[in-house]
Formats: structure tokens, C-alpha cells, sequence
């Protein structure tokens, strides 16, 4: 099985001039980035780095990160990417639970990489352009590629610590490189000339493996976007003529929404993925009616290094889904009990080529995630006879309202079908009555007026009624992410009451 480092080696032979990623006027080539990791690799070597160890990488979406990553693979270390948002007291969790050996941090946030690094053992090497460059300038490359075996950790990516601290994934060098395989063959497909756009946080799985991942294993140019919005990201579609495109939900809503889109020349566009969360159906046609690009949805998770499952280009597409099973993985859906369920609503379920190996040191975790073999997800969804599943909901997200199961999902795309709606959020919030009741936070689109009154009858009239909120509130935004991802356990109804019918 060949590696990641092995495989740009292989592209700076047969490519050497091709760009391999960009960024603005600044271009790398394949030839140049095989170049910079073996500098990565040897600078590591010398300040003790070892196989095994674990290096910690904060930066944005800028080159450094590919190189870098790339260069901490190409050593035999095991990458340990972190968001560049946290503060000093969550970077000391993971540097401290990872034991990271060394942190590549990005200059504009050393700070909390400092005050993270107290207590750990970890040594902290800040990264700026200028000094970063002039000192890989100075270190001979190596031209050692350490090939590791296909079962050995390559990442280690911690999850949101929604339901407690946040667990690391064991990725393995397999893990990573299947999937990223996997989605350039079956999903993305990137041919010559062609160019995908990074505007996911290459610290996140969708990004790595979906963007950046599978760049390096299709020999194709990324470009990045360090902050998204949707205007900067059509903008970059025209000027470096960008052929596809993975986001989330928050983006492809942006997108749908932003004015300008009719000054751009966007000829080049041929495909989006979108994950991270379930794409409303209405935003989905939406799209692909304002900018003609088809958008394929898909699933995964952290721990299944990301992608499960997708629509793919080649088969049949149900929008709403998010697909089938992608090659080397299998799903099903279990009972809370473990059997499985062939009717109705289940959990999914996964195993496969992509499943990671456990939580990083946490037997206990790992032990729990786990059940036959098979990784429990903790998302609800059902399948259809031709084997599509459709995500319901997270477990953690469903409301218990009287002792009927509401699914915010299915309030959601009721929501969205108001021509007022450009965002919606239902989430359960405890009553005295019913246990938990519905509740809805709203954003407007630009200009539109609606009441919550009036966003309550437009759902009441379409769903039974135990499933309509009874609390309706405007807000300006949704709290999210680092990825775009709507953060519903931030969301919380206001003391007054907007709505009450």
C-alpha cells in the first residue's frame, strides 16, 4: 500500500510543475512540496521527532498546512491537527491527552499554543511565512520517506466533546488513504486541469480527506480559502476556474443566498459534496437551480476518517439521502438494544476499510463505541428498499415531547420551505407538561419579513401536532463551528416568549 509521501514523491516525477496548492498569487508546486515535507521531515528528525511520536499542527488554510501535515507523515510522526480557534485551557486537553512531543503553531495564535503547552511537555515551534521558510532554506532535505505499515496511526482527530471532553480518533495511514482513494474514484473525481476548492478547515476530516487528501492522491491542484463567505468563494471559483466544491450546509445556504452570484463567471463549476450535516432538500434545489451544478450528499463522521456514504455521479441520486455505503464500508442500523432493524428507524452503524482504529488512549470510550464490530454512530436514520439511508436525526438531538419521538430534521425542512427562511434550528427545550417541548430559532433572509406566529401556522399546518414548536424566535445568526456546522446545544429559547400559540 503506498503512503501519502510516497505518493507526492511519485507526483513531483511525473507532475513536477504542475501546482499542487495555491493560495492567492502564491503557488507550490508538486515538485516543490515533495521538496518542503522532506525539509519538514529532516528539521523534525532533528529536533528528536520519531516514529510514533505525536506532533501537533494549529494553522489555517494556508500551504503551510499541507506541508506540514505532509511533512510530519513523511517523518513517520502521527499528525494531531487542532482547530487555530481554541484557547489556551482546550489546547492543553489535547496537547496533554495526545502527548504531543511538538506543536507546528501558526504565529497569530501562539499565545493560546503557549499557555496550552504549560504542563505538558510539549515543545512549541510557532510558524511564520518569512522565518518558517528561511529556516526549512536551511535544512538539507531528506530524501528518507518512512513507509509505515498500512495499520499504523497516521492522525489522530478529536471529536467536538459535545457530550464531554474531546475523544481523538485513531486514523491509520489504511484509514486515510482508502478513503481519500475512495473519494476521488467513486465521489469527486478529479481529472486534468482540474481544481478543488479548500475552503473546509483542513484541520476537520471533511477537509483533509475530501479536499486536501484527495488533491494528493489525484495529482490535482487545491485552492485555498482561508475564511469563507460565499462571495470569496465564487470569486475564487472564476479567477483560479474551480471544477468542484465540498461544503457544508452554512456554505451552500450563503451561496444560495448571496447577491452578487450573477457577476461571476462560474463556467468552470461541474460538481459539489456536501456533509457535515443534513443538507435541507429545499436548499439543495435551490442551488443546483440558481448555479446549474449538481450536489452530491453524503455522511460521515470523524471516526470513519470521514466518508460512509454518498450519492455518487454514476448511480441514481435521491436527493434528501445521503446515498449508499461508499466501497469498503458496510452500514446497517441497529435497535437501542443492538438488533438490527430492518423497518423503520434504527442507529447507524458502520464498519469497514475507513472505521477508526479506537479513542486515543480510552478503552473505556472505545469499548462503548463499538458493538459486534460494527461502530455505533449515534445518528437515527432509516433505509429505503433500493438501500439508501436517510438521516432522521442525531440520538442526542431527538425531543422527547409527551413520550412522542420528534425529529427536528423533519421540523427543519418545513421551516425551510418558507420563502422568509434562510436558516432554522429546532431543538427541545425542557417544559413542566410534556417533558421537553419545540422550539425553533429562525433567521430571516435579507429583506424578508415573517412573525413567529407565522412561521408556527405555516408548520402546524403540515405536520401532526405534537411535532410544530410552540416557541418560534427571530435571531440574526445560528451559532456554528469551525466548519459551518449549526451548534444546537448553544441554542436556547429567550426568557420572553415570542411565540405561544
Amino acid at each position: 500500500m503506498p503512503s501519502f509521501a510516497s505518493t507526492i514523491a511519485q507526483h513531483a516525477r511525473t507532475r513536477p510543475d504542475d501546482v499542487a496548492v495555491r493560495l492567492d498569487d502564491h503557488a507550490l508546486t508538486w515538485r516543490g512540496l515533495d521538496d518542503a515535507t522532506a525539509r519538514v521531515a529532516a528539521l523534525l528528525r532533528s529536533r528528536g521527532v520519531r516514529p510514533g511520536d505525536r506532533v501537533a499542527l494549529i494553522a489555517p488554510n494556508v500551504p503551510h498546512f499541507p506541508v506540514l501535515y505532509h511533512g510530519i507523515l513523511r517523518a513517520g510522526a502521527v499528525v494531531v491537527p487542532v482547530n487555530p480557534l481554541l484557547r489556551g485551557r482546550e489546547v492543553n486537553h489535547l496537547f496533554a491527552d495526545s502527548g504531543a512531543v511538538l506543536a507546528l503553531v501558526w504565529h497569530a495564535v501562539a499565545e493560546a499554543a503557549h499557555a496550552g503547552a504549560v504542563g505538558t511537555g510539549t515543545r512549541v515551534l510557532v510558524v511564520e511565512p518569512g522565518a518558517t521558510s528561511a529556516l526549512l532554506a536551511s535544512v538539507d532535505p531528506d530524501p528518507h520517506v518512512h513507509e509505515p505499515d498500512p495499520d499504523d496511526t497516521a492522525v489522530i482527530l478529536y471529536t467536538s466533546g459535545t457530550t464531554g471532553a474531546p475523544k481523538g480518533a485513531e486514523l491509520s495511514h489504511r484509514n486515510l488513504l482508502s478513503n481519500a482513494v475512495t473519494s476521488q474514484e467513486q465521489l469527486i473525481r478529479l481529472g486534468e486541469g482540474d481544481t478543488i476548492l479548500g475552503a473546509l478547515p483542513l484541520f476537520h476530516a471533511f477537509g483533509q480527506t475530501c479536499a486536501m487528501n484527495t488533491a494528493v492522491v489525484a495529482g490535482r491542484t487545491m485552492t485555498l480559502l482561508p475564511r469563507f463567505t460565499a462571495a470569496a468563494a465564487l470569486a475564487l471559483v472564476q479567477r483560479d476556474r474551480v471544477t468542484h466544491f465540498a461544503g457544508v450546509p452554512t456554505m451552500y445556504v450563503a451561496m444560495l443566498s448571496e447577491p452578487t452570484a450573477g457577476d461571476f463567471d462560474l463556467s468552470s463549476w461541474r460538481s459539489c459534496v456536501s456533509g457535515g450535516a443534513s443538507l435541507p432538500v429545499e436548499v439543495l434545489r435551490g442551488f443546483e437551480e440558481k448555479y446549474g451544478v449538481v450536489v452530491l450528499e453524503g455522511y460521515g463522521l470523524s471516526e470513519t476518517s470521514p466518508v460512509a456514504s454518498f450519492n455518487r455521479p454514476d448511480v441514481p441520486r435521491k436527493p434528501g439521502t445521503i446515498g449508499l455505503p461508499v466501497r469498503g464500508c458496510e452500514m446497517d442500523l441497529r435497535a437501542a438494544d443492538g438488533t438490527p432493524v430492518t423497518e423503520g428507524v434504527g442507529e447507524i452503524v458502520i464498519r469497514g476499510e475507513n472505521v477508526m482504529k479506537g479513542y486515543w488512549r480510552n478503552e473505556v470510550a472505545t469499548a462503548h463505541a463499538f458493538v459486534d464490530g460494527w461502530f455505533r454512530s449515534g445518528d437515527l436514520a432509516t433505509r429505503d428498499a433500493d438501500g439508501y439511508y436517510t438521516i432522521v436525526d442525531r440520538a442526542k438531538d431527538m425531543i422527547d415531547r409527551a413520550g412522542y419521538n420528534v425529529y427536528p430534521r423533519e421540523v427543519e425542512e418545513v421551516l425551510y420551505e418558507h420563502p422568509a427562511v434562510e436558516q432554522a434550528a429546532v431543538v427541545g427545550f425542557p417544559d413542566p407538561l410534556v417533558g421537553e417541548e419545540v422550539g425553533a430559532a429562525v433567521v430571516l433572509k435579507e429583506g424578508a419579513t415573517a412573525t413567529p406566529e407565522e412561521l408556527v401556522e405555516h408548520v402546524k399546518g403540515q405536520l401532526a401536532a405534537y411535532k410544530y414548536p410552540r416557541r418560534v424566535w427571530i435571531v440574526d445568526e445560528l451559532p456554528k463551528g469551525p466548519t459551518g456546522k449549526v451548534l444546537k446545544r448553544q441554542i436556547k429559547p429567550p426568557v420572553r416568549e415570542e411565540a405561544q400559540p
